[in-house]
């Protein structure tokens, strides 16, 4: 949620879990924890990279205006995924020319990729897979807008992926925001790192599952969207999705687990 105090915007992160375009369920604490990652994540890049976090308390963020540009910079080293829009589902049908990129053939689910590569998706109701000569063709960004955008996404995925790395963890996958101050200044918002917008794997058991062709232990969104592809086959258009109170809370912990994995903190959640 986002309103207006005396001089800034604020963010306002609710409890609410969406997958498969649309809302299906909330998460206790959810907010806050995400809030409380994020705002880690923007302390830990000040003066690296420019960001539009004020002041955080809570599940609250004070942050600068900025008009947002309409598009997801989704930055990916690894094969997977399970919604429409993933590297997996599409390499599966057989896509081998993703988002600008050239993917090479007998790849496999949950492989690193050669390289880490940015794949911009749209910002609407229903994300769509669009490629960086798109984007500038169509006015939607300017090249020069583009290049620090893109400049920005690679320096984050560098700084979270060793950080991950050092704390056993793989960021494989997370999507990055920017927008645009009234002074024309471009700057990271939204949230950074957290398990709703990256996918995070335990690097110690990578190795033998992938080569048992077993999926990897995660830390993350995923656990909920894997468990709701399992009990409806169709999730886009299964019109009643329940998610049990066991699979609720059991996301819970895997979000406090992360938070403790990221800050080296516990989180006292007050009821």
């Amino acid at each position: 949620n986002i309103y207006r105090n005396e001089k800034n915007m604020v963010m306002q992160a609710t409890d609410r879990l969406s997958c498969f375009d649309r809302v299906l369920t909330t998460i206790p604490y959810k907010g806050v924890i995400l809030n409380k990652i994020s705002e880690w994540w923007f302390n830990k890049i000040n003066g690296v990279i420019p960001h539009h976090m004020l002041s955080s308390q809570g599940r609250e963020m004070e942050v600068i205006e900025v008009d947002v540009f309409p598009i997801e910079f989704v930055m990916r080293s690894y094969l997977t995924g399970s919604t429409n829009t993933s590297i997996w589902k599409n390499y599966e049908k057989g896509c081998r020319n993703y988002c600008g990129h050239k993917l090479p053939n007998g790849l496999v689910r949950n492989q690193k990729l050669e390289s880490v590569i940015l794949t911009p998706t749209t910002k609407a109701e229903s994300d769509e897979l669009i490629a960086r000569t798109t984007i500038i063709a169509n006015n939607i960004m300017t090249e020069n807008e583009w290049k620090i955008c893109e400049t920005y996404a690679h320096d984050l995925f560098r700084i979270g992926s060793k950080l991950m790395d050092e704390r056993g963890m793989i960021l494989v996958d997370t999507k990055y925001e920017f927008g645009k101050t009234k002074n024309g200044d471009i700057i990271l918002v939204d949230e950074v790192h957290t398990p709703d917008s990256s996918r995070f794997w335990i690097k110690h058991s990578y190795e033998s599952r992938f080569l048992n062709k077993e999926e990897p232990e995660m830390i993350d969104k995923e656990f909920v969207r894997k468990w709701v592809k399992k009990t409806y086959p169709d999730p886009y258009n299964e019109p009643n999705i329940v998610i049990t109170d066991d699979m609720r809370l059991r996301t819970l912990n895997k979000y406090l687990q992360l938070y403790e994995i990221i800050t080296g903190e516990e989180l006292t959640l007050s009821v």
